[in-house]
C-alpha cells in the first residue's frame, strides 16, 4: 500500500511518522478518557499502552489522519493475524485497534477513514480474508461506523480481556 491513501474532505491518512508518536499517544489516551472507555480513569493500566505509539508502531502499522494544516486529529494501529497486536485476529485475518479521534477530527469522517484505510491495507495483504476488531459496548457511535461499513456482529467471538471487566464485542467484515 502506498504510504498515503487519497485526501479525505480536509485531511489525509498515512503512516505515523516517528515524531509524531507521543502527541498520537495523548490524543488517542485523552479519547479513551473523555469517552468513559477506561474502567479506572486515569489510574487505568491501559493508558500506558495507548499512550505507546512507538511500540505499537514497532509491533504493527500506526495510521494517522492528519489536517491540511497539518494537526493530528486521531490514528489506529492496524495488525495482521498472528502478530504481537492482534488481539482476536488469527492467521489470513487483519484487525485494528485503538481507533482515536482527537476532538477536532470529530464529525468530519476522521473515524471511518481510519477504518477504511485499514480494511484497504488488509485488501492489498496477500492471503487477508477478513477484518476483525473489538469494541465496547458503549461505543454506539463506533458500531453504527462499522455497521454503515459492512462490519457484522460475530459475538461467538466476544472475549473479556479480564474476567472482572465486561466482555468486548466483535465485528468482522470479509475481504
Amino acid at each position: 500500500m502506498d504510504q498515503t491513501t487519497r485526501p479525505k474532505a480536509d485531511f489525509t491518512i498515512r503512516a505515523a511518522e516517528a515524531a509524531e508518536h507521543a502527541a498520537l499517544g495523548e490524543i488517542t489516551a485523552r479519547a479513551y478518557l473523555d469517552d468513559g472507555l477506561l474502567d479506572f480513569g486515569e489510574d487505568d493500566p491501559y493508558l500506558k499502552t495507548l499512550r505507546d505509539v512507538a511500540a505499537r508502531a514497532d509491533g504493527g502499522e500506526v495510521l494517522v489522519a492528519v489536517g491540511a494544516d497539518g494537526e493530528l486529529l486521531g490514528g489506529v494501529t492496524y495488525a495482521a493475524g498472528g502478530s504481537v497486536w492482534a488481539d482476536v485476529a488469527e492467521d489470513g485475518e487483519a484487525e485494528f485497534r485503538m481507533l482515536a479521534v482527537a476532538s477536532a477530527g470529530r464529525g468530519r469522517g476522521v473515524g471511518a477513514a481510519l477504518v477504511r484505510a485499514c480494511v484497504e491495507r488488509a485488501r492489498a495483504t496477500e492471503g487477508c480474508l477478513r477484518v476483525r476488531l473489538s469494541t465496547r459496548q458503549s461505543m454506539a457511535a463506533a458500531h453504527r461506523i462499522y455497521e454503515r461499513l459492512g462490519f457484522v456482529r460475530t459475538p461467538e467471538r466476544d472475549w473479556a480481556p479480564y474476567p472482572e471487566l465486561p466482555p468486548l464485542l466483535t465485528y468482522s467484515l470479509e475481504i
